[in-house]
């Protein structure tokens, strides 16, 4: 996959500066242009047709959830990542509804910004994968709408949502229920480890987990991604 194109959409000069920075020493991403208005990132979005746009909510003519709505309206179908200092339940929500995939909360380490660019970049290529397939098959429609709860799972302190997301896909793809132990292997990670993000994916509704009852001792816990 080529560099992703991406749009910035910032009203401080400092801030939009500092971002510019960390999207560009991203490998994978380059930055295409910088908006400081909601109007200007209309006209760039129609202009530059970026792969990716980062997007305030707080700009000084229009919301950033107005151009997002915009956007849409017009068929526009570019990733969106919220990149603001606006944490009310409702901004959230409606960015949520008009198809924001990540949202970061204004301040944040370029590590955060680079691990949200690294999975649009893995949804893409997915995507790129899947190409013009016609209609799905249903495992198929489940993979592709689990990723969005996936990535508000990971939101967490102390869980990864990469590793989150391959643990899901891992689970997907074995069709079968897992132990720990089964996990760890697969993964190379700890039976710990993977003990921790299969319990976060039953916390979040995305899992089951059973009991399998065999010889002495307690017996073992098996997970199942539910449909």
């Amino acid at each position: 996959m080529n560099r992703l194109r991406t749009l910035i959409v910032e009203d401080d000069f400092a801030v939009a500066h500092v971002t510019r920075g960390f999207v560009e020493r991203h490998p994978h991403y380059e930055v295409v242009g910088v908006a400081p208005t909601g109007a200007e990132a209309l006209r760039a979005l129609s202009e530059q047709r970026p792969d990716v746009m980062l997007l305030d909510v707080y700009l000084p003519d229009m919301s950033g959830i107005d151009v997002l709505r915009r956007l849409r309206t017009a068929g526009g179908h570019v990733e969106v990542i919220a990149v603001t200092a606006a944490r009310d339940l409702e901004t959230v929500r409606r960015a949520r509804a008009h198809g924001v995939h990540h949202y970061v909360v204004k301040p944040f380490p370029m590590q955060t910004l680079h691990e949200r660019l690294d999975d649009v970049r893995r949804t893409l290529a997915r995507d790129a994968e899947l190409g013009d397939t016609g209609e799905l098959d249903q495992v198929t429609v489940d993979a592709l709408m689990r990723r969005d709860a996936v990535a508000l799972a990971g939101q967490r302190k102390g869980v990864s949502r990469a590793t989150l997301q391959r643990v899901a896909d891992t689970m997907g793809r074995h069709g079968q229920s897992v132990s720990a132990s089964e996990l760890a292997e697969t993964l190379g990670m700890s039976r710990v480890s993977a003990r921790r993000y299969l319990e976060r994916l039953v916390e979040s509704g995305l899992a089951a987990s059973t009991p399998t009852y065999g010889g002495v001792g307690r017996p073992e816990l098996r997970y199942r991604l539910r449909a």
